[in-house]
């Protein structure tokens, strides 16, 4: 048993919300373990919150779309929310329900270790861009800590405003080509700190 799977049963039991009290089921996140790009979304919505399971209904077929466009599955990332249940009527989350939630979503960037977060929407950027206009920052990066981040509008905003889909699409074709740059600044880095220091003569 994973160290994931038994943060998903504490998960579970959470009930520092009144959000909790409604829920269906409880929505932590799925995808690989070691995954080099992490995706987090806002909250779960119907589907998800009868399934279990981030990102099945319309908004996760288009994101499955899009990783497809890059030669990913979402097998092959980690897909979360910043928090773990459905808000009634799909409201926005509440910042009580960010704060109680964040510890649980620290944990799982901890144990997975991604090179890159994908934060998609506008309550995950700003999380990691405070202060930051998603529609002045999409499609854009900054490295901090170790981890890249790269802001992303919601695949559901391309469902109700159809003029930002090519954005998107646009903004997801750039991912590859930065976890390239990404690991080779990391290998260059291990290579830098591996190599012996040479004395000075003087």
């Amino acid at each position: 048993m994973s160290a994931l799977t038994d943060l998903y049963k504490e998960i579970a039991l959470c009930r520092k919300c009144e959000i909790a009290r409604s829920r269906t089921k409880v929505v932590p996140g799925e995808g690989a373990e070691n995954a080099d790009i992490m995706f987090i979304g806002e909250a779960p919505g119907f589907h998800e919150d009868q399934q279990g399971r981030p990102f099945v209904g319309p908004a996760g077929q288009f994101l499955e779309e899009l990783l497809a466009s890059i030669n990913l599955t979402r097998q092959k990332v980690y897909i979360a929310n910043v928090i773990k249940c459905r808000p009634p009527n799909n409201r926005d989350p509440l910042p009580i329900e960010i704060t109680n939630c964040q510890p649980w979503l620290e944990r799982q960037i901890q144990l997975i270790s991604p090179r890159i977060i994908v934060t998609l929407g506008r309550y995950s950027m700003a999380m990691y861009f405070p202060g930051k206009s998603i529609s002045k920052i999409h499609g854009t990066s900054q490295t901090r800590d170790g981890i890249t981040y790269f802001a992303m509008y919601h695949p559901a905003a391309a469902l109700h405003q159809g003029n930002l889909r090519s954005d998107i699409i646009k903004d997801m074709q750039k991912l590859p080509g930065l976890l390239m740059q990404v690991k080779q600044t990391i290998s260059k880095e291990t290579v830098s700190q591996a190599e012996p220091q040479q004395l000075s003569m003087f």
